[in-house]
């Protein structure tokens, strides 16, 4: 069976993310990649989270603490745009997931938009290490996500192929949008 977006994006970042890597989640939503990604960098390593609704740093941080995965993670209550002004310039970041679109279980109204998922790209492009990844999960079945998916695809394209290579997943035959993975690899 092909494995859906969100499953996918978790497999290529296990394919470079090891223990002591330095990673970021740019949604942390109820915490399931924040988790996923301090069981890859384990103790040593270190996990930058971003959230702009306090329900979900609240959720992340039980979830981790549940799981005695809190202490190598720090959580910002700012959006993903915001990475820059945490994250000392010097750096660098191994791998990298966003899931666009809205909190499930939540306010559809409070949704990621295109211009600050571009600045935060535009931020952590330039952090990733060699062979590091961006994975973009793009969930755009909600009014303005179509804008949202649109301005990310065009971004991605004019990544300078010399640096970076990208490629995206999706199911074509699908109802209701499903979503569409993006992955950004620095060479």
């Amino acid at each position: 069976m092909l494995p859906t977006a969100l499953r996918l994006s978790h497999e290529l970042l296990q394919e470079v993310v090891t223990s002591g890597d330095t990673v970021l989640d740019g949604t942390i939503g109820n915490g399931h990649d924040t988790l996923f990604l301090a069981q890859l960098v384990g103790k040593t390593g270190q996990v930058y989270g971003f959230d702009v609704q306090e329900k979900a740093l609240l959720s992340t941080k039980s979830r981790l603490e549940e799981h005695e995965a809190y202490e190598q993670t720090q959580l910002f209550l700012t959006g993903h745009e915001h990475l820059d002004s945490v994250i000392p310039s010097e750096q660098q970041i191994k791998g990298a997931i966003f899931n666009l679109g809205y909190l499930p279980c939540s306010d559809k109204s409070v949704v990621t938009k295109g211009e600050t998922t571009i600045q935060a790209l535009k931020a952590l492009c330039p952090k990733l290490e060699r062979k590091g990844r961006i994975l973009l999960v793009v969930y755009y079945g909600h009014p303005g996500g179509e804008n949202e998916k649109d301005s990310v695809w065009d971004f991605c394209q004019t990544l300078e192929q010399s640096t970076y290579t990208v490629a995206s997943y999706q199911f074509i035959n699908q109802k209701n949008q499903p979503p569409l993975l993006i992955c950004i690899e620095k060479k």
